[in-house]
């Protein structure tokens, strides 16, 4: 794995009423960050149990690649949705891969 490579799980849970809107939201997030020069991973997931309880796996090429991400038009245009959607602010955790590679 290179070193600098940034991997992360975004917690996203929608307010009570939100769930569709938030789902909708994160889904036009997929193509255009795929399509990143930085991009190495973005999938949503979302919890069987806890409907309205969000994942989004990531995986940039550097700090750089993930800033820029978060400098989109389209990213920032969700963050200024966010106060409406989010039931707490977004969380990211950011892990650090210790498998071999296959």
């Amino acid at each position: 794995m290179k070193a600098d490579k940034l991997v992360s799980i975004a917690v996203l849970k929608a307010k009570t009423g939100m769930s569709e809107a938030l789902r909708r939201e994160l889904l036009k997030l997929i193509e255009p960050t795929r399509r990143e020069p930085g991009n190495l991973d973005y999938v949503l997931f979302e919890l069987k149990d806890e409907p309205g309880s969000f994942y989004m796996r990531e995986a940039f090429t550097s700090q750089a690649a993930l800033d820029a991400h978060c400098a989109t038009d389209y990213f920032q245009a969700f963050a200024r949705q966010a106060d409406e959607l989010l039931a707490e602010p977004l969380r990211l955790i950011f892990l650090e891969e210790i498998s071999p590679s296959p």
